[in-house]
């Protein structure tokens, strides 16, 4: 597939579509994260801990839809041109921080589910519906999700870190239109 080189003058934002799916990963991102962070300073076997895991389940469970959804929008939405001057290396950092963070965003939320069902516990959506497992109990599975979990966190916080710091670059260094085409506020091109 080739993908056509722009000025930033000539630059196009993402639709709006791309833009809300993009904002509202980040927020849950930011909520979920949050969550775990809290779960860990959670005294076990409290109400508390059990409200903040069924939170963050949820968010979870959201953000896997919502990553679903977005990844299917942007296969027959693809992302507009980049600017002229990206070096062949920055196009192909970005693409595979794009991939990855799909990849992660949908691996997490699974891993997450696989680690409660594989010890027989349901996960509960806001409260609202209960998952049921539907695998059979399984300690080495729930084990291996819940690591799979646990280092996929460090692999968003590396490569959410690279994603905003190219974005940061591309807005306040380069002034390219890179950053520009995912702001919330813009019209579609």
């Amino acid at each position: 597939m080739t993908t056509l080189a722009i000025t930033p003058s000539e630059a196009k934002s993402y639709d709006r579509i791309s833009r809300a799916l993009h904002w509202l990963i980040a927020a849950l991102a930011v909520i979920a994260i949050s969550l775990g962070w809290a779960i860990g300073g959670a005294p076990r076997n409290t109400p508390t801990r059990d409200l903040l895991l069924v939170l963050h389940r949820s968010v979870g469970l959201v953000i896997l839809a919502v990553m679903l959804l977005r990844a299917g929008w942007r296969w027959r939405h693809p992302a507009p041109p980049l600017p002229l001057g990206l070096a062949p290396f920055e196009v192909a950092l970005a693409r595979c921080t794009h991939v990855l963070l799909y990849l992660i965003f949908i691996g997490m939320p699974i891993a997450g589910w696989v680690n409660a069902a594989a010890v027989g516990h349901s996960v509960s959506l806001f409260g609202v519906v209960s998952i049921p497992p539907l695998l059979p109990e399984n300690d080495r599975l729930s084990q291996l999700a819940i690591a799979l979990h646990l280092v996929g966190q460090y692999l968003i916080y590396f490569f959410l870190t690279l994603h905003v710091a190219g974005a940061l670059l591309h807005g306040i260094v380069r002034r390219d239109g890179v950053l520009e085409r995912m702001l919330p506020l813009r019209r579609s091109a």
